[in-house]
């Protein structure tokens, strides 16, 4: 079997190498009647695209996206949307050492355990690379999901966190970070400028909030909302943990500490004291913000030398050469807003499917 596809009834396949000639995706199940152009998904691979600033990989691709299928005079037609994104700036001779040697903490060695072989060139499928195409296919999701706003940032990087009492949503587009906390992205700018000197890497977490999801998305089991949520971005690569809500806090909370008080509202509608369950109950939305926190691992391409072993099971080092990014949880707040988006526009689909609305 081979997994690359992800959704129900709004449904998408990613296709693609790091250094191949182009990555794209095909996505299914997108409403008729729907406006579409370039220009509505471009923006947010901007906000992805590699060689932004000096602290992202210095690889230089445009990342424009390219509509294949699916649209006619400006619309959606119902059929399959194909999205296709060129890579035009690979160095494969830079990762002529990693094909005999495997990179500790990259998934070098699994792809060459499980397949016999594998696309050393930038990691092949396994590279962030492919996130972009991610990112492309979020861009078509907001358009069936207008009432909801997604907004992502990161919260932590390299252990060093943000100041809640600081957030100002203004600075999140003001600074290469996605910071909202103008003060932690100085400090930031020093930890990923020594640790790139360094020929190393930082983790980070982006936090992503989804404003305006309506109370009934989801479904009580296996198709819990949160749960749709962790899967979707647990497969972002370098993701090592997701949390909905509190996530792990909760499990330091009391019964009375971890209840969301609500009061009636004037409309029919609860109206919540707090939001530790963020905005999902039982699997399925509450009307509250739907919050999820994705931690990225440190980049496993660093110039500092780590013992491995080759491809014939002997010892040595290996330093990875090439550019990559010194912290890839930068560039997956832009991913995480996509693939929120993706897991809610299907959802709202399957809703609709069911209930009717």
């Amino acid at each position: 079997m081979s997994f690359n596809s992800f959704g129900h009834v709004f449904r998408f396949t990613t296709w693609g190498e790091s250094h191949g000639p182009a990555l794209g995706a095909v996505v299914d199940g997108c409403p008729p009647g729907l406006a579409l152009s370039e220009s509505a998904i471009q923006p947010w691979l901007d906000k992805r695209r590699p060689g932004s600033s000096r602290f992202t990989t210095q690889r230089q691709e445009p990342d424009q996206v390219r509509i294949l299928s699916g649209v006619f005079d400006g619309r959606t037609t119902g059929t399959p949307i194909s999205l296709m994104i060129e890579n035009v700036d690979q160095r494969s001779k830079d990762y002529s050492e990693v094909a005999q040697s495997y990179r500790p903490g990259h998934a070098d060695y699994a792809y060459d355990a499980k397949y016999g072989f594998r696309d050393y060139r930038g990691g092949g499928r396994s590279s962030a690379r492919e996130t972009a195409a991610r990112v492309a296919a979020g861009g078509i999701a907001r358009l069936v999901i207008p009432e909801v706003r997604i907004r992502a940032y990161l919260v932590e990087l390299g252990g060093d966190a943000i100041d809640r009492a600081a957030f100002d949503d203004a600075q999140i587009d003001a600074n290469p970070f996605f910071c909202p906390d103008a003060a932690a992205a100085i400090r930031w700018e020093t930890i990923v400028d020594d640790s790139r000197k360094a020929g190393s890497s930082v983790g980070a977490v982006v936090e992503c909030v989804a404003e305006g999801v309506p109370a009934g998305w989801g479904a009580p089991l296996y198709a819990k909302l949160d749960a749709e949520l962790a899967a979707a971005c647990m497969s972002i690569n370098a993701v090592k943990g997701v949390e909905i809500g509190d996530g792990f806090a909760a499990a330091r909370l009391t019964g009375e500490t971890n209840a969301d008080p609500m009061l009636p509202g004037n409309d029919g509608k609860p109206i919540f004291l707090a939001n530790h369950a963020g905005g999902i109950a039982g699997g399925i939305a509450t009307g509250q913000p739907v919050v999820v926190r994705a931690a990225f691992k440190p980049t496993s391409s660093i110039l500092t030398p780590v013992e491995t072993i080759t491809r014939g099971g002997s010892a040595g080092e290996i330093r990875t050469k090439g550019r990559h990014d010194p912290c890839v949880g930068i560039r997956g707040a832009p991913v995480v807003e996509a693939m929120v988006a993706l897991v809610l526009a299907d959802q709202k689909l399957l809703n609709k499917a069911q209930c009717g609305a």
